[in-house]
C-alpha cells in the first residue's frame, strides 16, 4: 500500500454505533427478501388489478359508452388499492421463497452449524413485515381513501350516475342530541335535548319535519315545518311554513305561533347524516370515526355495527403482513425442509386462502352482531401469528 492510499472502510463500519448493528448476513438476508417481495406485489397487485377493475372498466367502456381516457385514469386511482392488498401476500411469498432458497442451497445447514439460531435468521424477516406494516398503514390512511374516492366520483360523473342515484339519503332522516341542562334546583343534569326528524332530503332541503327542542330548563317546544334549509352564512336552518306549539312543564300547551319563515339556531349535523355516504373503503381511520359519531345518533344498530367492524379492520390489516412473514419464515426454516419457487408460491396460495375464508368467514359473523367488531376483526390475525410462533418454537428444536 503507497503512502498515498487509504484503506477501504467498510460499508458497515459507518453504521451509527448507538443503532442495531447490521451485519453481513443482515445484509445478504434482507437481499434474498428483497427481490421476491418486489415480484409478489407486482404479481399478485396484477391479478388484483385485472379481476377487480380492468374487467369492469372494459364493459363500461364499451356497454356504458366511458371515455377511454377516464378509464385508465379511473384504473391509475385504483391501483393503489390493490398494491396494498398485495403487501401481506408479498410478504408471505418473500419470506417462503428467501429462506426455501437457502435451505435448497444448504445455506441455512451451514449458518445453523456456526450457531446461528432460527430466531436470529427470521429476525431479517421480522423487520422487513414490520417495515411493511408501517407502510401499509400510511398507504391505507393517506392514499388509498382519497384515490378510491375520486375514483368513484369521475365514474359517477362521466356515466350520469350520480342524477340517477342521488348521492344524498333521500328518506328519515333522524337526529338526537344530549346535552346538560339545568333543573330547577340548580342542578345540571344529561339529558335528550333535542330531536331532529325530516321524512325526505331532495337533495337541497329537508321536507316535511318535525324538532323537540328541550334544551331549556322549564320550556319545551315542538316546531313543525314544510320544508328546511342549511344557511350556511348564518350557520342555522330557515324553516318554512310550519307552527311552534310551546309546552309548559305539566305537559299542556302554553302558546301555539304559525310561521311562513323562522330561522333556528340548529346544528348542521342533520345535513351531514343526508349527504353522500362514502364508502368504508374511501374514507380513513379519522374520517370514519367521526361518520361514526353521526351515526350513533340515528340509532341504526346494524349500520354502527358494519362501520365499528370496517374501523377495526382498518387498524388489523398492516398487521397481516407481521403475521404472514412469520408464517412463512417459520414454514421455510423447518428442518429437512426442501421447497423451491414453485412450491413456494403454492404454500402461500394456500395460506393466503386459508387465512382470508377464515376472515370472511369472521366478518360475516360480525355483520350478524354474533360476534363484537373487535373479536371478529382480531381472532383471524391472532390465530395466524400464534400458528406462525408455535412454528417457529418446534423449527429451532
Amino acid at each position: 500500500m503507497t503512502p498515498n492510499t487509504l484503506p477501504q472502510r467498510s460499508p458497515l463500519s459507518a453504521w451509527p454505533h448507538w443503532l442495531p448493528q447490521i451485519s453481513v448476513m443482515d445484509l445478504y438476508l434482507a437481499k434474498e427478501l428483497a427481490m421476491p417481495f418486489l415480484f409478489g406485489v407486482g404479481a399478485f397487485s396484477s391479478i388484483g388489478v385485472s379481476v377487480g377493475a380492468v374487467f369492469e372498466l372494459v364493459r363500461k367502456v364499451v356497454e356504458e359508452g366511458l371515455p377511454f381516457h377516464l378509464a385508465l385514469q379511473i384504473l391509475l386511482l385504483r391501483m393503489p388499492y390493490f398494491i396494498v392488498l398485495s403487501f401481506p401476500m408479498s410478504t408471505l411469498l418473500a419470506s417462503m421463497m428467501a429462506f426455501g432458497r437457502l435451505s435448497n442451497d444448504s445455506e441455512l445447514v451451514a449458518l445453523r452449524s456456526c450457531g446461528v439460531s432460527v430466531y436470529r435468521l427470521v429476525a431479517p424477516a421480522v423487520v422487513l413485515s414490520l417495515f411493511v406494516t408501517g407502510m401499509t398503514f400510511v398507504f391505507n390512511e393517506a392514499i388509498v381513501p382519497a384515490a378510491n374516492y375520486q375514483a368513484t366520483i369521475i365514474m359517477e360523473r362521466a356515466l350520469g350516475t350520480d342524477d340517477e342515484q342521488p348521492s344524498f339519503r333521500e328518506e328519515n332522516i333522524f337526529y338526537r342530541e344530549f346535552g346538560e341542562v339545568e333543573q330547577g334546583n340548580g342542578e345540571k343534569k344529561n339529558i335528550l335535548t333535542r330531536v331532529f326528524y325530516a321524512e325526505r332530503y331532495d337533495g337541497k332541503q329537508m321536507l316535511d319535519l318535525t324538532v323537540i327542542d328541550r334544551s331549556q330548563a322549564g320550556i319545551s317546544q315542538i316546531v313543525t315545518a314544510k320544508t328546511a334549509a342549511w344557511n350556511p352564512t348564518e350557520r342555522a336552518w330557515d324553516f318554512k311554513n310550519g307552527t311552534i306549539y310551546l309546552v309548559a312543564p305539566d305537559g299542556s300547551y302554553r302558546d301555539i305561533l304559525r310561521f311562513e319563515q323562522q330561522r333556528l339556531q340548529l346544528p348542521r349535523t342533520p345535513l351531514d347524516l343526508a349527504v353522500r355516504d362514502r364508502f368504508s373503503n374511501e374514507l380513513n381511520i379519522i374520517e370514519a370515526q367521526k361518520r361514526l359519531e353521526l351515526l350513533r345518533q340515528t340509532g341504526e344498530r346494524a349500520e354502527i355495527n358494519k362501520l365499528e367492524l370496517r374501523i377495526q379492520q382498518k387498524y388489523a390489516f398492516p398487521f397481516i403482513c407481521l403475521a404472514f412473514g412469520l408464517v412463512g419464515s417459520a414454514l421455510a426454516n423447518r428442518r429437512h425442509q426442501r421447497l423451491g419457487r414453485a412450491t413456494s408460491f403454492g404454500i402461500s396460495v394456500v395460506v393466503i386462502f386459508a387465512y382470508y375464508l377464515l376472515a370472511f368467514v369472521m366478518d360475516a359473523l360480525g355483520l350478524k352482531e354474533i360476534l363484537s367488531p373487535i373479536v371478529a376483526t382480531w381472532t383471524p390475525l391472532l390465530l395466524v401469528c400464534g400458528l406462525g410462533a408455535t412454528l417457529l418454537v418446534r423449527a429451532s428444536r
